[in-house]
């Protein structure tokens, strides 16, 4: 795994999830505390910007109103609005503060849906960087996380799912999707394992400059 050619895609680590007093933190908060899944994320985070990773963030927004999508919405999409949810302007639509973008990270625009390639530019711009492996992180593991995780197979990267640095709304959907349907369409990891992927191409491409001792 080249980390120059490595992009680490963290999907909506929003207040509204990822807070308390966030609109939808009680119903993902059992599973983060499982997990642990935003220490984890805060440890890949900082190790994969050490080693050249490009960052990007994937927050989800809609105005008020929620005018962007169907006034009749239904599945997922009615529960962000029955909700009130990610509205812009609010502070649960914030990325929180353990993993605030850094200058020359990129936070994508646009996302009004659940895979993070449908509606924002993220394909054009991993393709412009040249990046071939995507590591996934976020919310909800069987919803915004699974649809990027599909669509990133099917254009042709290598994806790897951070199992510890997801959350859903139940033990059960978290288990299932790690072990059912991440397995099908990426390459399941723990963040340490994705960090031990990252320094073993590091100290080969050292030793092959012949800096070994």
């Amino acid at each position: 795994m080249n980390a120059s050619k490595t992009a680490l895609v963290l999907i909506e680590y929003q207040n509204d999830f990822t807070s308390p007093g966030g609109s939808l933190h009680d119903a993902v908060k059992g599973v983060m505390d499982s997990t642990n899944m935003l220490e984890n994320t805060k440890d890949v985070l900082t190790k994969a910007r050490e080693a050249g990773v490009t960052i990007i963030h994937s927050p989800i927004s809609f105005h008020e109103g929620y005018y962007e999508i169907t006034a009749h919405p239904y599945g997922i999409l009615k529960g962000v609005v029955d909700s009130q949810s990610f509205r812009k302007g609010s502070w649960g639509v914030e990325i929180v503060d353990e993993v605030k973008p850094e200058s020359g990270e990129i936070v994508l625009e646009g996302k009004r849906g659940l895979d993070a390639f449908a509606s924002t530019n993220l394909d054009f711009i991993l393709r412009s960087k040249g990046i071939e492996t995507i590591a996934l992180g976020g919310f909800l593991t069987n919803c915004c996380v699974e649809s990027t995780m599909r669509s990133g197979y099917e254009k042709g990267f290598e994806v790897i799912t951070l199992t510890d640095c997801t959350a859903t709304l139940s033990e059960e959907e978290q288990k299932f999707a790690c072990a059912k349907n991440f397995p099908m369409f990426s390459k399941p990891m723990t963040h340490d394992q994705f960090l031990d992927e990252l320094s073993g191409e590091k100290m080969t491409e050292i030793e092959g400059r012949g800096y070994s001792a």
